[in-house]
C-alpha cells in the first residue's frame, strides 16, 4: 500500500473515532458528572500519550523541557484539557448531543476572529461573509429553526457549547507559537490539565472511584478522543503528500456523528441541526478557501 493510501486510511480511521465521541460524552454523562468524567479520561489520555512517546523513543525530548516550556505547558493545560472539556462536557450535560457537538464545531471561525487581535492578522470582506454564514448556522441550531420567535432552546447550554470553542481556539493559537513536537506539547499539557482536574475534584469533594459503566466511558474517551486518535491523525499527516489531501476529511466527522447519535442514543436528528451544520461547514470551507 502506497503512503498516500495509508494516509487516507489512517485519516478516515481517526475521523470515524472522533465521530463517536459526541455519543460517548452523552452516554458517559449518565453515570459521571463532567468533572469526574474529565478527570479519569485525561488520566487515560496521559497514559496513552506516554505510551506513544515510548514507542516513538522521544522521552529525551521530554527530559529536555525547560522552565519556560513548563510555564507554557501549564497555561496550555489550563486551556486544554481543563477549561475546554469542563465547559464542553457541561454543554453536553444540558443540551442534546446533536446540538452540543455541532455548536462546538464553530471553533475554526472563532480561531479566525481571535487571530485578528492576537496574531495581528487582517480580515477581508469575504472572511466576514464566511463568518456570518457560520454564525447563521449557530442561530438555526440554537433556536431549532424558530427564527421568527428567536427562542433559544437552552441559552446557558448554547453559551457553554460556543464558549468551549473559544477555549479551543485560544489553545490552538498559543500552541502554534510553541515549536516543540506535537506529541510532546500535548502530553505536557495533559499532565498539567489532569493535575488541575484532580485539584478541582478534591476541592469540590468529588474524588470518587466511578462505577464500571462510567469508568468504561472515561477510558473510551481518554483513548479515542484525547489520546490514540490524535496519534493516528499525526501519522496520517506524516504520510500524506500534503496536509490538504486529508485535512478536508475532518468535515465528514460532524455528519457521521449525527448518524451515530441517532442510532445509539436515539435522538431524533432535527432538520434545523443538519441545515445549521451545513451553514457552519460552508462558512469554514469558504474561509479555508480564502487562505489557500
Amino acid at each position: 500500500m502506497k503512503n498516500q493510501s495509508k494516509a487516507y486510511l489512517l485519516a478516515m480511521t481517526a475521523v470515524l473515532f472522533w465521530s463517536t465521541i459526541g455519543t460517548a460524552f452523552k452516554v458517559s454523562l449518565r453515570y459521571l458528572d463532567p468533572l469526574t468524567l474529565l478527570c479519569y479520561s485525561s488520566i487515560v489520555a496521559c497514559l496513552v500519550l506516554a505510551t506513544g512517546i515510548t514507542l516513538m523513543r522521544k522521552w529525551h525530548q521530554v527530559r529536555q523541557t525547560t522552565w519556560r516550556d513548563l510555564a507554557v505547558s501549564s497555561f496550555l493545560g489550563l486551556l486544554n484539557p481543563f477549561l475546554y472539556y469542563v465547559v464542553l462536557l457541561k454543554a453536553y450535560d444540558r443540551l442534546p448531543a446533536q446540538e452540543a457537538g455541532t455548536l462546538n464545531y464553530i471553533w475554526p471561525l472563532v480561531l479566525v476572529l481571535l487571530s485578528i487581535p492576537l496574531l495581528k492578522q487582517k480580515i477581508s470582506a469575504m472572511s466576514i461573509i464566511a463568518i456570518l454564514i457560520s454564525f447563521s448556522g449557530i442561530i438555526v441550531i440554537s433556536t431549532h429553526g424558530d427564527l421568527t420567535g428567536f427562542n433559544f432552546s437552552d441559552p446557558l447550554g448554547v453559551s457553554l457549547a460556543v464558549g468551549s470553542a473559544i477555549f479551543w481556539a485560544l489553545y490552538w493559537i498559543l500552541n502554534l507559537k510553541d515549536h516543540r513536537e506535537a506529541i510532546i506539547k500535548l502530553f505536557m499539557a495533559f499532565c498539567f490539565g489532569t493535575a488541575y482536574t484532580v485539584v478541582a475534584m478534591i476541592i469540590s469533594g468529588k474524588m470518587i472511584l466511578p462505577g464500571i459503566k462510567g469508568l468504561s466511558g472515561a477510558v473510551y474517551i481518554g483513548i479515542f478522543e484525547m489520546g490514540l486518535t490524535f496519534l493516528i491523525w499525526l501519522n496520517a499527516l506524516r504520510l500524506s503528500v500534503t496536509t490538504a489531501k486529508i485535512s478536508n476529511l475532518i468535515y465528514l466527522s460532524p455528519f457521521i456523528s449525527l448518524i451515530i447519535i441517532h442510532l445509539v442514543i436515539g435522538e431524533i436528528i432535527l432538520f434545523s441541526t443538519v441545515f445549521g451544520l451545513m451553514l457552519i461547514v460552508t462558512g469554514i470551507i469558504v474561509q479555508q478557501y480564502l487562505k489557500s
